[in-house]
């Protein structure tokens, strides 16, 4: 059969009008705003690692905050360079889950308890589930979620945190500190450097940040994940340059050598790591470049 011109109009002559006519255009959609997952889930051997975001922040005058030993045309090269605004920034707020098969490990809790509690549930899990807390550090965002006015948001589990930091803030006047961590503090485990906060799981020194700072090494069936916390907290102005001074480091000095250390050992073993506000998923690998390092955010490699 030939589908002529003629034919065609032949055809239109002899369908209903409504047919005949053209269609009314869809209504349009609804725009649905920026979104992102709320947790990513991987298996590091036995262990299933599941980061969670517990809260985004978005931060005019980044350079209030990182690179505050450089001009300021250093700090907006710097940032032209890797595509990023230098006068806007991201924050992610990224608590971390371990289920080591017999236990469930949360490290940190956001800034307040519905945020945490929140993406617990979106993870599929309940806060009565948590069977531990860990504490790396006693900044605001990582202490708020333990506590609402409804009591403690983790019913069921212990705490552990560094001696060092937990005597640090329990000696200053902290309005967070005395009302968060406080009720808790004859719960808490304290513990130092080195010490075991269940099988496979480490404390790891990463002082300067806070007086008693602390990462962990999550190791099971031979793989191995470091969890960094705020040791650097931005993939280029952090990594790319260690040296920067970052405002919420307490000892400027001490923190930079601690990034030196620690990534350095990360880009030399090629272990994956979670930094607590790296973009979410907030998990990726760590490369020497230059005189710094470059931040490799995973991809496929933990599903494997």
């Amino acid at each position: 059969m030939t589908f002529t011109r003629r034919a065609a109009l032949s055809l239109g002559a002899s369908l209903p009008l409504a047919a005949a006519l053209p269609r009314a255009a869809a209504a349009k959609a609804d725009m649905k705003g920026i979104d992102i997952a709320k947790s990513r889930r991987v298996k590091l051997g036995e262990f299933e690692v599941t980061t969670l975001l517990a809260g985004m922040m978005s931060v005019e005058d980044p350079q209030s905050i990182f690179g505050m030993n450089v001009d300021k045309e250093t700090f907006a090269q710097t940032s032209d360079a890797a595509f990023l605004p230098a006068d806007k920034v991201q924050f992610f707020f990224t608590p971390t889950l371990i289920n080591t098969g017999s236990e469930l490990i949360l490290f940190d809790t956001g800034q307040n308890a519905k945020g945490i509690t929140t993406a617990v549930e979106a993870a599929g899990y309940t806060t009565d589930q948590v069977d531990k807390v860990v504490i790396t550090h006693m900044h605001g965002d990582h202490i708020g979620g333990l506590m609402s006015d409804a009591g403690e948001t983790f019913k069921n589990a212990s705490y552990v945190t560094g001696a060092i930091e937990h005597n640090h803030w329990a000696k200053a006047d902290n309005k967070g500190f005395a009302g968060k961590v406080a009720p808790l503090s004859e719960k808490m485990t304290m513990i130092d450097d080195g010490a075991s906060v269940a099988s496979g799981i480490t404390s790891v020194a990463m002082y300067g940040h806070t007086p008693g700072h602390m990462g962990y090494m999550i190791e099971s069936n031979g793989a191995q994940l470091v969890l960094i916390a705020d040791l650097a907290n931005h993939p280029v102005w952090s990594l790319a340059k260690p040296d920067w001074e970052v405002r919420f480091d307490m000892d400027k000095a001490q923190a930079a050598a601690s990034r030196r250390k620690v990534l350095g050992m990360l880009a030399a073993d090629r272990v994956p790591m979670v930094g607590y506000h790296m973009p979410f998923p907030a998990m990726g690998y760590v490369a020497s470049k230059d005189d710094g390092f470059e931040y490799v955010p995973m991809s496929y490699q933990m599903m494997l």
